[in-house]
């Protein structure tokens, strides 16, 4: 009999060892990292500290902010497929997650099988924008100028490959209309080209040029994102001034490795989700023009394939090299 009670004994603990719940329960049992490709002090980055703030007060531990810029975002991306998979270390991705699946020749992980997404956080938008005195008053102007004089409208972006580069380039597109899509090293150098008439029209997120907005030193012709912004709202989107179907908006995304066991995504999900819809976290985020928006894990994966298929038939269409 005693036998007996002890195999039971030994069955029971082996059983709830193995559970998925013993994991669920025991998470976290140290700090969070966050690794986010960007540096500090961008859109990227607040999105990460202000939910990331949240999420320590519920889960009782710290949670950390790593920037790890450079590469596209596969330095950062690689160092989470790579990780310890039991949910302690995530991921902030962007389009440029997505972008990166075909923008590089290799990556020393498989974008689409080592990362698994758990929860969207916001999304926030581009716009179209030119110089305060520009002859262009809205988007027709500029897109009856386009046509009518092939090669000869320059839109700016920065860099190739990047969100706002590719935006533009999907924007050419729409547009059935031949322009030169120029690309400079970082934001500052786009607002100095466009003030000093080097280019036309520039496609950039829309929070880095709300000030030169708001001092009357840009014009927002439009925003590219499926509704108006709440910071424009007398700003048209691209699809209201004529370009059916053009949306293009950036994103933010938490991921773990994708080993990660299931109950533990589960939980981080639910604390996301709850971070993400608190009312004090939805406020700060739209004061950065940011949408505050989550999402099943399901969900948020299957979104992150249909990026990394649109933008890599862009990246295609644009006859972009691979890196």
């Amino acid at each position: 009999m005693k036998l007996l009670m002890n195999r039971r004994l030994a069955s029971a603990l082996l059983a709830a060892l193995l559970s998925p719940l013993a994991w669920g329960q025991g998470f976290p049992s140290k700090p969070l990292r966050i690794i986010v490709p960007f540096g500090a002090g961008g859109v990227a980055d607040l999105t990460a500290r202000t939910v990331a703030q949240k999420l320590s007060q519920s889960l009782g531990q710290p949670v950390v902010i790593e920037n790890k810029p450079g590469a596209g975002g596969v330095v950062a991306s690689d160092a989470v497929a790579k990780a310890e998979p039991d949910g302690h270390t995530l991921l902030l991705m962007s389009n440029a997650s997505a972008i990166s699946a075909t923008l590089f020749k290799s990556l020393p992980y498989d974008t689409a099988r080592d990362l698994t997404p758990v929860s969207t956080l916001g999304f926030f938008d581009l716009a179209i924008v030119t110089p305060a005195d520009s002859k262009f008053k809205n988007l027709a102007d500029l897109l009856t100028y386009a046509k009518a004089n092939p090669g000869k409208l320059n839109i700016g972006s920065i860099n190739i490959g990047s969100t706002q580069n590719l935006a533009a380039e999907l924007f050419k597109a729409h547009a059935g209309a031949d322009m030169q899509i120029v690309p400079f090293n970082g934001t500052p150098a786009v607002i100095n080209a466009l003030r000093g008439g080097q280019i036309d029209a520039a496609l950039e997120i829309l929070a880095p040029v709300m000030t030169q907005i708001q001092a009357k030193a840009l014009r927002a012709l439009a925003v590219t994102s499926e509704k108006r912004s709440v910071l424009l709202p007398d700003v048209p989107t691209a699809k209201e001034s004529g370009m059916a179907g053009y949306v293009a908006s950036s994103w933010n995304a938490l991921a773990v490795p994708a080993r990660t066991p299931k109950d533990v995504v589960a939980k981080l999900n639910r604390e996301i989700v709850a971070a993400v819809n608190a009312p004090d976290v939805k406020k700060r985020l739209q004061d950065m023009n940011i949408e505050a928006r989550s999402s099943t894990p399901e969900q948020a994966q299957e979104f992150f394939l249909g990026e990394i298929k649109r933008w890599g038939d862009v990246i295609q269409r644009a006859h972009i090299p691979r890196q």
